[in-house]
């Protein structure tokens, strides 16, 4: 074993020690064909390094653990729904406005692209601003609110504090990789995103994928909210959350990629505490993409993958809701004429106002019957069974 696949084992291990889920470390780690093995090892490296932060502190796996979906687990400070829905930064005072998304999976997501019927899809963040995972392993590093570093140069600088990271570029980039720094900050983030491309972050192995083999049985619940899901006649989900073209397929990430306003409303408590001001709007795609220009997006984020959706909380691009059965409820307030239908179940509170209105996709979120209590549950049953295995003790929680 090479010195840079020790690092890689090491770095799997202390990522699944705390708290994980009792298995060999062994089964976790992922299979990796001999010639990519060194560059996916020094990506494991990367992802779990402290040191490439300002005061060293914040690596990419403080806002994506591995030990809880690769989404972020560490409470802000703030009481209430806004104490996880959006990352501390690197001085342990910033706070962001959108919630850290899973990174599990998101290998899958194509780059960013206007499609044949004129849709934009893929990318990477909520907004598809970056076109892959090796754009987005290279924006945390040098956001001023995240891990804070002034420039690409001095994150090369840190990388060059390390013999395992001088010895592993040069052998991979050659031995003139460091007389750039452009350049060897792109090396670095090819190497976090070919880590992130193992079946360690994608491992198609939650119960829903172990039905689909036979070799685990739903629940009548589970079942029922399984049929609810890829049905056209009581739910729409599928039109948004599918990315095969038939239900039952193989890596399924339950997903479309493409971008939708959904009349999310804001979340005022968490702009409190970032320091946004009264009239500050979000606008999604539109603002935060360098591609978009055209309103009709405005208001407008990616749509999620559902992979550890039930152990990834709290919800939608900002984390205004804290329980998944709330967006259950969020979506089925669309269709519903009950007046409990109206009323957000973390508040006793009506529906906040969406932040933009005018771009809702209205037709997408009526095309269906309102959902009854029961359904509502099976929904959520059938959600959890989409957790990955080495997650599944999370859902007792």
């Amino acid at each position: 074993m090479s010195r840079l696949e020790k690092l890689r084992v090491m770095a799997l291990c202390v990522s699944m020690s705390a708290g994980a889920a009792p298995m060999a470390v062994a089964e976790d780690l992922p299979t990796l064909p001999d010639d990519k093995a060194t560059l996916e090892g020094l990506g494991a490296a990367l992802f779990f390094d402290e040191n490439l932060s300002k005061n060293r502190n914040q690596a990419c796996a403080t806002c994506h653990s591995p030990d809880v979906g690769f989404a972020d687990p560490r409470p802000n400070g703030l009481d209430g729904l806004a104490g996880r829905a959006a990352s501390l930064g690197d001085d342990d005072q910033s706070i962001g406005d959108r919630n850290a998304p899973t990174a599990s999976y998101a290998a899958f997501s194509p780059k960013f692209h206007l499609n044949e019927d004129g849709l934009y899809v893929g990318g990477q963040f909520l907004d598809g601003r970056e076109p892959d995972l090796e754009g987005q392993a290279g924006g945390p590093p040098l956001n001023p609110i995240e891990m804070g570093m002034p420039d690409k140069a001095s994150v090369v600088e840190r990388l060059k504090e390390n013999e395992e990271y001088v010895n592993g570029f040069k052998l991979l980039y050659g031995k003139d990789i460091f007389e750039e720094s452009e350049r060897a900050y792109r090396a670095m983030t090819e190497a976090i995103a070919a880590f992130e491309r193992t079946e360690f972050f994608s491992p198609f192995d939650s119960k829903y994928d172990r039905y689909l083999r036979g070799e685990a049985e739903f629940t009548n619940e589970e079942e029922l909210g399984r049929t609810l899901f890829f049905s056209q006649q009581f739910t729409n989900c599928n039109q948004c959350h599918q990315l095969r073209p038939r239900p039952g397929m193989e890596k399924e990430t339950f997903t479309n990629y493409q971008y939708f306003n959904i009349g999310v409303p804001a979340h005022k408590a968490l702009r409190a505490a970032n320091g946004s001001k009264a009239d500050f709007i979000d606008h999604g795609l539109l603002e935060n993409n360098p591609h978009v220009t055209d309103k009709k997006w405005d208001g407008t984020y990616k749509t999620s993958t559902l992979r550890n959706v039930a152990v990834t909380g709290p919800y939608m691009h900002n984390g205004v809701f804290n329980d998944l059965e709330t967006v259950i409820r969020f979506y089925n307030k669309y269709n519903s004429r009950a007046k409990s239908a109206l009323i957000n179940p973390e508040t006793n509170e009506p529906w906040g106002e969406p932040e933009v209105a005018d771009t809702i996709d209205m037709e997408k979120l009526t095309d269906g019957p309102a959902l009854d209590e029961r359904r509502i549950k099976a929904l959520v049953a059938f959600l959890k069974t989409l957790t990955d295995q080495r997650y599944e003790y999370l859902l007792e929680d």
